[in-house]
């Protein structure tokens, strides 16, 4: 094929993608889709393996394929054109019940040239918590309905019984049909646009192009690796849940053209929701590979190929049906993603010509506290705090992270401003801003996280409820590198506000300045009534390099601009300040005292 045409053809893939994805968020009601970009639109070729993956997360372009060929094996001779097909089962393809992909069957003159596939975390799945994080549940049946495959357009027409039988099942379905719909236009408009594309260059010349594309990329990235050195690198992840501590543990080799990732030495399976299945581990590992090893190489079967992943059987990177996982995205398979994050990053860090492209872990720990309802209007509301997607970004070997910098698993995550959540529930922020020493310390430090505080106000029922799944207050799961240190673990309090003197609280600006008992929560489902308050702060990213090795200037002006306090500035960095500037003779005192107790320390160990 000449280059051109081969040049124009995958340009016209990107632009498929991209505007199935416009599709998706302007159909879509749901600030968790059109405002944080909890979405992922991919396409593929006829026997379901990956052409083209999308933006949004990137764990589900692995899944979604899978789910292509689950219904490929389900639906054998009854796949139409026209049809749309459910999937949401995770011990099929999906990562957990809320995320439903629907993916459709492209024909062309009655043949089948490929599949177009969306996702969105839907309004709800009928799960014993509204929106579907189910921390309590103790199996798979308590989380919602699943489908390991079923048809819900039928050559064009909408199976109005299937429809039906699933709103049926969920709380808010206005909003539920709403989510659906938008993921049934964005596969049409993906259909559409690819007959366009197969009309104007023939059927024969874009399947060619499609075949060379994913060959390129395998090339290509077997190429990349081979210029890496050899090597095991190794990186464990701890989480919590309910008091219990669980341990995902990597060690990814890297021999010539392939990477092996081994979550031998995992722990077994947990009773709670923090397990994934083996379909999300996969996706888990590939999130952070696909931006950090493959940034410019399209996301195809082809950077799939070299990769191999082993998950023991049982484990809670790969759990045995029934265990629940409702909530894996934020559980195992974040872990997954950070022990990717890190592995990867220390490989690059040890090349020299790949150095620059190292980083530290990013936003390790999400905090997905959905909140449910009767909204000021009288409505059921159902959401997330969408500051989850806002991130914090690792350290680079060459420069800091970037503060509240979102994420790698999804180049477009973002948060919804204050005045859309207000709009959306009964309450009011009382602060949002970046969260001082939250950056993991290091030459180059990790971005900021930040922290929020909210209240109910004008509230019908005199508050609402909230669902938080924290499994991370204990430990810090943004790791540093090449002796950076992590960020710091997110935290939630409860601020029980007594009933004299609560007017006190209602224009704090910290924690501190919110009257009442303060209660640690992590877990579980907890009211948020009257005047009381939850406050929550998440992790910095990881930072790189010694702490006392960067420079004091920049420590200096990280304490003016607040992303360090004048503690940590001493403690961590061993910079004294004298006002906001530096004082140079103290700082080497400082900085001397602190590399002899290390090495006193070496020499006692």
């Amino acid at each position: 094929m000449d280059p051109i045409t081969f040049s124009i053809i995958r340009h016209r893939l990107f632009r498929v993608v991209e505007e199935a994805v416009i599709t998706l968020k302007h159909v879509s009601g749901s600030a968790i889709t059109n405002e944080g970009h909890d979405l992922m639109v991919s396409l593929y070729r006829a026997d379901g393996s990956l052409l083209m993956g999308g933006v949004g997360f990137l764990h589900h372009l692995t899944s979604a394929s899978e789910a292509c060929k689950a219904i490929i094996r389900r639906f054998e001779g009854d796949i139409e054109e026209g049809d749309i097909f459910l999937l949401n089962d995770p011990y099929t393809a999906a990562l957990h019940t809320s995320d439903i992909y629907l993916v459709s069957p492209i024909h062309h003159e009655g043949r089948l040239i490929a599949w177009s596939a969306c996702f969105v975390h839907v309004f709800d799945i009928g799960a014993m918590n509204p929106g579907g994080f189910a921390p309590d549940a103790q199996d798979i049946f308590t989380e919602g309905f699943s489908s390991p495959g079923i048809k819900v357009v039928s050559r064009g027409r909408l199976r109005q019984d299937v429809w039906d039988t699933i709103l049926n099942m969920v709380r808010g379905p206005e909003m539920v049909a709403l989510d659906l719909r938008s993921m049934i236009a964005c596969n049409n408009v993906a259909r559409e646009r690819m007959l366009a594309l197969v009309q104007k260059y023939g059927v024969e010349t874009v399947d060619e192009a499609c075949r060379l594309l994913i060959e390129q990329s395998e090339r290509r990235l077997r190429e990349r690796l081979t210029e890496l050195p050899d090597g095991r690198w190794q990186s464990r992840q701890y989480l919590e849940a309910k008091g219990e501590t669980y341990r995902v543990v990597l060690t990814m080799t890297k021999e010539a053209d392939r990477l092996i990732f081994d979550f031998t030495g995992s722990s077994p399976q947990s009773p709670y929701s923090v397990n994934c299945t083996k379909w999300a581990s996969l996706g888990g590992l590939f999130a952070p590979l696909f931006p950090l090893l493959c940034y410019d190489i399209v996301w195809n079967e082809g950077v799939i190929k070299p990769i191999t992943m082993i998950a023991p059987e049982g484990s809670i990177v790969n759990c045995t049906r029934p265990a629940p996982v409702s909530v894996a995205t934020v559980g195992a398979i974040q872990s997954v993603n950070n022990a990717a994050c890190a592995t990867i990053g220390k490989l690059l860090a040890a090349s020299e010509r790949y150095a620059e492209e190292a980083t530290s872990v990013w936003h390790a720990n999400h905090f997905a506290i959905f909140m449910f309802g009767r909204n000021q209007r009288g409505g059921l509301s159902i959401g997330i705090l969408t500051e989850t997607f806002a991130g914090a970004g690792g350290a680079r070997t060459f420069a800091d992270g970037v503060d509240v910098g979102g994420e790698i698993p999804n180049p477009i995550s973002r948060m919804a401003n204050v005045e859309t959540i207000e709009a959306t529930f009964p309450i009011r922020y009382l602060f949002r801003r970046r969260l001082v020493d939250s950056g993991g310390p290091g030459l180059y430090r990790g971005g900021t996280g930040m922290e929020l505080a909210i209240v109910p106000h004008d509230a019908p029922d005199g508050g609402l409820h909230y669902v938080i799944s924290g499994k991370g207050a204990k430990f810090p799961q943004s790791d540093g590198l090449g002796g950076g240190l992590p960020g710091a673990p997110n935290d939630y309090v409860w601020v029980h506000t007594p009933a004299e003197g609560a007017d006190a609280g209602r224009f704090a600006l910290a924690l501190d300045a919110m009257p009442g008992e303060k209660q640690p929560v992590a877990w579980g489902v907890y009211p948020l009534m009257g005047k009381d308050g939850l406050y929550v702060r998440w992790n910095g990213g990881g930072g790189i390099g010694d702490p006392l090795a960067r420079e004091p200037a920049a420590v200096a002006k990280d304490v003016v601009t607040g992303a360090v306090s004048t503690e940590a500035a001493a403690a961590v960095y061993g910079v004294e300040l004298a006002g906001t500037a530096v004082d140079v003779a103290g700082t080497e005192r400082r900085r001397t005292a602190a590399r002899r107790w290390r090495l006193g320390r070496e020499a006692a160990e």
